[in-house]
């Protein structure tokens, strides 16, 4: 049994990802038939419950949901989403929904929550298990879930906003391998291409940064495994490490960062349409160690929550596609 691989091809085949551009009344749903026999769903890393919190009251109406790793990130994306979808209220104003706990924070504008994640895949799997169980006590039905965060470029200018077309692993392979008891399941990573395409025809209206679709690796660890020189370990040449940068910008990746695998895996297998939209930090063809300025950083990091503002607006019919084509960069 041990090392044995667990393909589940036929898992998700009733999962149309992707198929219906805007469906209506799609539900979360939760894949565990042992959550309907709990008396109580406590969502301990959220301090939230079935039986303390009134969650279809309190959530029932979101329709877009934005992870990123960052506390201080998503609640700046929060004030900024306030102002956005002229919500009035002072910065003050906005409360962490998780304040009673230190693992994440979680606010929530309107039709909008924005949530942290953590650093790397273990952070981001627990909270995505308890925010999909979250969906789903609430009865939230047409969620849009989608991931803000920073990465590694491969070959594209620092600041370049990438929209994952397809979520790799190491081995450039679109999967997600998961060690559950002593198994190795491997999950699909697939990605809802309409949102993706979606989100890049957004871009077509912001004119102060470029965005582009690719390939996103997703790593275990920042330094070793995304070929860093500059860790506390190292074993390979400058060499060996351009050589396999090399081979993944051939393969399509275009960014490496270290979550969207398991996120791409997580939200498919639950119904929820998912993209992954992320600015780069760097291009590591030209080195490993981030240098630009904490103010160049700062306006780097609210690229990707300015594409994803002009989705949601699109989606709520607060701008047109009209309006998008007319400030479309030429």
């Amino acid at each position: 049994m041990d090392g044995m691989t667990v393909f589940l091809a036929n898992s998700d085949q009733h999962v149309n990802i992707g198929k219906e551009k805007h469906s209506r009344n799609v539900s979360v749903y939760v894949k565990n038939p042992h959550l309907d026999l709990m008396e109580e769903d406590i969502l301990y890393h959220l301090d939230l419950g079935t039986k303390t919190h009134n969650l279809p009251a309190m959530f029932g109406d979101i329709k877009f949901v934005c992870v990123g790793g960052s506390p201080n990130r998503m609640k700046a994306f929060a004030h900024f989403m306030q102002k956005e979808l002229g919500h009035k209220g002072e910065d003050n104003d906005l409360k962490d929904i998780c304040a009673g706990t230190d693992r994440y924070s979680m606010y929530k504008v309107g039709p909008v929550l924005s949530i942290s994640h953590g650093m790397g895949i273990p952070s981001i799997s627990i909270v995505l298990h308890e925010l999909i169980k979250l969906l789903h006590h609430a009865k939230c039905c047409d969620v849009t879930i989608i991931r803000i965060g920073t990465s590694g470029g491969l070959g594209v200018e620092p600041g370049s906003v990438v929209i994952t077309d397809v979520a790799v692993d190491s081995f450039f392979k679109p999967q997600f391998e998961q060690v559950i008891l002593d198994r190795v399941v491997t999950r699909n990573t697939e990605l809802d291409q309409d949102l993706a395409s979606e989100l890049l025809e957004c871009s077509r209206g912001i004119k102060d940064f470029p965005t582009l679709m690719g390939h996103t690796m997703c790593t275990y660890d920042f330094y070793e495994g995304q070929g860093r020189l500059d860790g506390a370990l190292c074993c390979f040449s400058n060499e060996k490490k351009l050589e396999y940068l090399k081979r993944a910008y051939n393969a399509g990746v275009r960014n490496i960062e270290m979550e969207s695998t398991v996120f791409a895996a997580m939200c498919r297998l639950c119904g929820l349409k998912a993209a992954v939209v992320c600015v780069t930090l760097l291009n590591r063809f030209e080195g490993d160690q981030i240098k630009a300025s904490h103010e160049v950083l700062a306006e780097y990091q609210r690229r990707p929550q300015q594409l994803i503002a002009t989705l949601i607006k699109k989606r709520l019919g607060l701008i047109n596609d009209t309006e998008l084509l007319d400030n479309a960069v030429v």
